[in-house]
């Protein structure tokens, strides 16, 4: 009963037979072999982008501070949401592979932005000269940190504020498979064509080893991502053994099979925990994460039962006088209904 989180888990299956295939014999380094080749041919069919820019690295930091690296100059703001993962997560290695671009944080419910609010703020820095700095690009997740998944309709306000104000918009995209299977949109109706100019395509989360794809619709970026993923010691020299995992994930639509398990299982969860006295859910369902309002019992009884899962504080501090903590259960490619049975049983007692 492990819900801590889709890091967790282990490697499909596919990927691992895939590395093991990539073991064999010689072949070029840095990329510049075949395998690598049809991974960022797979991608770009995938994303429907058939000129974008592939860079596979092996961690979804390396991928978000890259791809803001290409877009922001040190001078630079990047507007995101202020629970994101690239303000509270990454140790500051965005402003560090910028030279020093300013994170800018914008409040909203769930992580999805407000296009009038982020107006508002890159109107209000633009107008500040050289003191304030320069506005330079918008950052959004998908999932956000809060589990939500943005519609096409949604990216797209955020991509005309971006264009209005003339910035570069950066989707996270380290569970863009739950996002893509939840949303019922096709993956370029979630990026290029509402705007995004890069994207960070997450597999780590979905059942790779350890793989992102730096994805850049924008060719203008590419040179620069390129130099900088070389000279920040991210383009690994056996770097087949990225590609093969990439290519494994997108044969046969396999990332999202995984990424629609994973929401499927949390929609199962959701509908248990519905029964449950002591819990109830804090943030709408909608992908895999679950933010959950659980009594001091119904916590106890789970933890007694061996089942493991994180608490989230600052969601604890919204209603102080609720009686419990939030906590966040986060479902995987690998998770079992048998595992969600059972949690939902020893949350019952």
């Amino acid at each position: 009963m492990n819900f801590a989180s889709d890091n967790t888990s282990g490697v499909h299956p596919a990927v691992m037979a895939a590395l093991a295939a990539a073991n064999e014999g010689h072949v070029p380094s840095y990329g510049s072999d075949a395998l690598t080749r049809a991974a960022e041919d797979m991608v770009r069919k995938v994303l429907d982008a058939p000129d974008a820019a592939v860079m596979f690295t092996a961690t979804g930091t390396a991928a978000n501070a890259l791809s803001l690296a290409g877009m922001a100059d040190p001078w630079q703001r990047i507007f995101c949401h202020n629970e994101a993962h690239v303000e509270m997560s990454e140790c500051g290695a965005p402003e560090m592979f910028t030279g020093g671009a300013k994170l800018t944080l914008i409040a909203a419910d769930g992580g999805v932005l407000d296009a009038d609010a982020l107006d508002h703020a890159a109107s209000y820095w633009a107008g500040e000269g050289l003191g304030g700095g320069k506005p330079g690009a918008i950052s959004i997740s998908n999932t956000t940190e809060a589990g939500r998944v943005w519609s096409p309709d949604q990216v797209a306000e955020i991509g005309a504020v971006a264009r209005q104000h003339g910035l570069s918009l950066h989707m996270d995209g380290a569970r863009f498979a739950n996002a893509v299977a939840a949303s019922g949109a096709s993956p370029a109706e979630l990026t290029h064509l509402a705007g995004v100019d890069l994207l960070s395509f997450g597999g780590t989360k979905n059942g790779a080893m350890g793989v992102e794809a730096v994805v850049a619709f924008d060719p203008a970026l590419a040179e620069r991502l390129a130099y900088m993923r070389k000279r920040s010691g991210h383009l690994l020299s056996k770097h087949r053994f990225l590609s093969a995992q990439f290519y494994a994930l997108l044969d046969g639509g396999l990332w999202l099979q995984l990424g629609a398990h994973a929401n499927r299982m949390a929609a199962r969860l959701a509908e248990g925990l519905a029964g449950v006295e002591g819990a109830s859910l804090v943030r709408p369902a909608e992908s895999n994460q679950l933010f959950v309002r659980l009594s001091p019992d119904a916590h106890d009884r789970a933890r007694g039962a061996g089942a493991v899962y994180r608490g989230w504080p600052s969601l604890s501090d919204d209603d102080a006088d609720a009686e419990g903590f939030v906590v966040r259960l986060v479902c995987s490619w690998n998770t079992t209904e048998a595992e969600v049975q059972e949690l939902i049983a020893a949350l019952k007692g």
